[in-house]
């Protein structure tokens, strides 16, 4: 690898020095916006076998030699980072090293806590009239999409990103790496809020416009809001309009949590001598971009670093691409040794996350113009509506998109993602048409004829 090109591509990422103290140290940031703490929630997006436990488990142990008290969280029963980090990690906080500590996150285990708490309100409101009480979580099995639901509740006491004021009982770190057990679970994780926007709104309509609701959502609401106790508050005394809104806040607060680089960093994660594995990186910036996220920069993690080709580094500009040091998996690992061939480019990248985080969206209100970044994708895998109307758009043979009716959203969907981008209330119209330029999707704005040829029409889905 050319070292000017990673040099150009990193040349506005600085790291200010340390601070020094009793106790911990702390990493002070220059950005653009100032100086500011590292990121709260780090995490490694890539194809599986590319390096992802690795690249946690270096991170931790760097983000820890730095003074930060720094946890490991895993999701998986593969023993790699165990092998890795040279120590048992149990499914409750282990101290590891030096201001650094590691946990397993196992969901049979994590569900009997949320089952007490619904329990113990359920006993007082008497809502299942004792057959909650009667249920034996030990006899519970784990069903898909549980173990999402569970981690962000397990993150959520590590992080308490339900609320700016932390609670004393809990234990306080200044940087969580998460090692999930798969992209497609990040990527779920980062766009939940999102969503779960969309179905609490039918779901408060259904709790209020029909009789079912009316009678039900009042008791199952205050069991649900009660047992979870967002900022410490209760239902006792509370209209139900209030703890609707209490959530959407809750919901709209963490969405920003992780759309924050400040707060939430993910880094792609490949080995640059294997295509497939460049090509999977790219897909999931791609999808990290139309889940809501960002992602703030790119490792190659590969035994012989200068057999790769040039070209590697270019795909992923104006992102800053690193290498990290390569360790056999087959043995504990000289951390010393590994943090001593750390580059200084690579500690860079991730100390600052917010500094070179490209624009997934931007608005000219002069040409009238919404353009969306989409890495990863080609123009035949993305579909285009404006929200609330019929799905009218497509892109033609001329790499067109043609429409007949209008919104005040935009609807996006590639890669199994959906994404919806409000237009300012300046911009909002009829979509005139679109096009596909390199990465980017421009979709202009314009009024609309209210009778519309009938070639229009066709391919409409």
């Amino acid at each position: 690898m050319a070292p000017s090109l990673l040099a150009s591509a990193a040349s506005q990422i600085l790291a200010a020095p340390r601070r020094g103290g009793r106790g911990r140290r702390r990493l002070v940031i220059a950005c653009s916006a100032g100086a500011g703490a590292p990121p709260k929630l780090v995490t490694f997006l890539g194809k599986g076998g590319s390096g992802k436990t690795t690249a946690a488990a270096v991170a931790a142990q760097y983000y820890a030699s730095e003074g930060l008290k720094t946890c490991l969280v895993i999701q998986s029963q593969d023993p790699t980072a165990e092998q890795l980090m040279g120590c048992k990690i149990g499914n409750s906080l282990t101290e590891c090293a030096a201001n650094l500590s590691t946990m397993k996150l196992e969901t049979s285990k994590m569900l009997l806590e949320p089952l007490d708490r619904l329990k113990k309100v359920d006993l007082q409101i008497n809502l299942t009239q004792g057959v909650l009480e009667a249920v034996v979580g030990e006899e519970l099995g784990v069903l898909p999409g549980m173990d999402s639901v569970c981690s962000v509740l397990a993150l959520q006491k590590l992080l308490n990103f339900f609320s700016t004021q932390r609670n004393s009982s809990q234990e306080e770190f200044d940087v969580v790496v998460y090692d999930c057990n798969n992209t497609e679970e990040i990527l779920r994780l980062i766009g939940a809020t999102e969503r779960a926007r969309s179905y609490l709104r039918y779901v408060k309509d259904l709790a209020e416009k029909t009789d079912i609701g009316r009678l039900a959502s009042p008791s199952a609401m205050r069991l649900i809001y009660d047992s979870a106790r967002p900022n410490g508050k209760t239902s006792e005394g509370r209209l139900s309009s209030e703890l609707w809104n209490d959530i959407e806040q809750l919901i709209q607060r963490i969405s920003v949590w992780f759309a924050d680089p400040s707060k939430f960093a993910c880094f792609l994660i490949m080995d640059p001598r294997r295509s497939i594995s460049v090509s999977s990186a790219l897909r999931y910036w791609g999808c990290t971009t139309q889940a809501g996220g960002n992602i703030c920069g790119a490792f190659g993690y590969t035994e012989k670093r200068f057999e790769i080709h040039q070209g590697v580094a270019e795909k992923f500009l104006p992102m800053t691409f690193s290498f990290l040091p390569f360790l056999p998996t087959d043995s504990s690992a000289d951390w010393s040794r590994v943090l001593n061939s750390l580059s200084q480019n690579a500690k860079d990248l991730l100390r600052n996350t917010s500094n070179k985080v490209y624009p997934s969206v931007s608005f000219d209100s002069v040409q009238k113009s919404v353009t969306l970044f989409m890495p990863g994708f080609d123009k035949s895998e993305i579909k285009l509506y404006q929200v609330r109307q019929l799905p009218v758009l497509f892109l033609d043979s001329k790499e067109h998109i043609i429409s007949y009716r209008g919104g005040s959203e935009l609807l996006i969907e590639a890669g199994d993602q959906r994404r919806v981008v409000k237009l300012p209330p300046a911009m909002q119209g009829k979509v005139g048409g679109a096009k596909f330029v390199d990465r980017n999707l421009i979709v202009t704005i314009r009024s609309m004829p209210t009778e519309l040829p009938s070639a229009c029409l066709r391919g409409i889905i």
